[in-house]
């Protein structure tokens, strides 16, 4: 199991064992600044009773940065009173009472394993031995792939505060960092976070969908019973899968039409975050979704080729809606109309250059049939 995390040191905010305030590339703990007005650098004490908040409040705070570009700086405070660096930025998101660093950050937060991290957690590298040397923090936005080896990074870095795909745990010194989970964190029964936490949009899933609000869809699912419907993942990208553990809970609830037609609506997200309403059914028979038919080889989809597994990667294309370029519609002759249609749907998956080049290859396959 993950070691205790240190407690603080009586006033200081500083767990015991981290040592003495030096010279960081974060700056040092301190109280909120009114619109920048600088003010006394005490360092705060960890609060008793963290403030309450939900996973899509810090996602929401964090964006707000993002959005308005906020400039790194390590002594400038934002309109909002936190300082523009890394543990600023995080202390904002967290809402906590006034600005951290990367060696007091843990205090506020749960140590937990990488494979459980949701959005709203943080991966923090403190070095212990020389603070000013790379220490960072970054915000937990959500997996990007399946294989849970990259994900979405909201940090606050020079020139200003970005959002982008970044490799498990970050760039430099990976294995260094280590996951926290925010104790103020507001949860319900499944784990998830409660009715505090609003339905993100129908926009947010369907067909050409790519984003953590997906993933994490998928892992409700899955723990109310719909495990069978995904061979891998959950992951960001919106695939068939999503589609009938979604239709399968909703059938459940005894719904029937519109109601269980697969794509998430206010009461089927308010049902899954609280934890309540019916559980996904077993299966009754061999069940669990259609398998999806074996990648027939590379050389099946080239320029003057003819055959029925060119004539169903183009049904398929058009049932996932990602068939704009046909004039005719698809048939077994494999033309350019097919290879921008393969194009467009690998782009929808986030993947470039040679992962997009239109010719789709076993990974493509899979997720075009799932």
């Amino acid at each position: 199991g993950a070691p205790a995390d240190p407690a603080p040191a009586p006033g200081t905010g500083v767990p015991v064992g981290i040592g003495p305030l030096p010279d960081s590339p974060q700056g040092l703990p301190g109280p909120l600044r009114g619109s920048g007005v600088p003010g006394p650098a005490a360092a705060q004490a960890v609060v008793s009773e963290p403030r309450a908040t939900t996973r899509t409040e810090i996602i929401d705070r964090a964006k707000k940065w993002v959005a308005a570009r906020v400039p790194y700086s390590m002594s400038a405070f934002w309109s909002d009173g936190y300082r523009q660096d890394c543990s600023g930025y995080v202390s904002m998101a967290w809402d906590l009472p006034g600005n951290e660093w990367t060696g007091s950050l843990a205090a506020y937060g749960t140590r937990i394993a990488r494979e459980d991290l949701q959005p709203g957690d943080i991966l923090l590298f403190h070095n212990l031995a020389d603070p000013g040397n790379g220490s960072h923090v970054t915000i937990f936005g959500g997996w990007t792939d399946s294989t849970h080896t990259h994900y979405t990074a909201y940090e606050q870095t020079k020139p200003h505060t970005r959002k982008q795909t970044t490799p498990m745990a970050y760039w430099t010194n990976s294995a260094s960092y280590v996951a926290y989970r925010y104790k103020g964190l507001s949860t319900g029964k499944s784990g998830t976070e409660t009715a505090g936490d609003p339905f993100p949009g129908a926009a947010e899933f369907g067909p050409r969908t790519n984003n953590a609000y997906v993933t994490r869809l998928g892992a409700m699912l899955v723990a109310r019973g719909g495990k069978r419907f995904y061979k891998i993942g959950p992951d960001p990208v919106w695939t068939g899968a999503d589609r009938r553990a979604t239709r399968a809970f909703q059938q459940a609830q005894g719904w029937k039409g519109a109601e269980a037609d697969g794509i998430p609506g206010p009461h089927t997200w308010k049902l899954l975050v609280t934890g309540t309403g019916r559980d996904i059914p077993a299966a009754s028979g061999p069940g669990g979704p259609e398998a999806a038919p074996a990648f027939p080889g590379r050389d099946y989809f080239r320029p003057g080729r003819s055959n029925s597994h060119v004539d169903r990667l183009g049904k398929q294309l058009v049932k996932k809606g990602y068939g704009a370029h046909y004039r005719l519609g698809p048939s077994p002759r494999w033309t350019e109309a097919d290879r921008r249609n393969v194009e467009t749907f690998q782009k929808a998956q986030g993947w470039r250059g040679t992962e997009a080049d239109g010719y789709p290859g076993p990974e493509t396959w899979r997720r075009l049939f799932a």
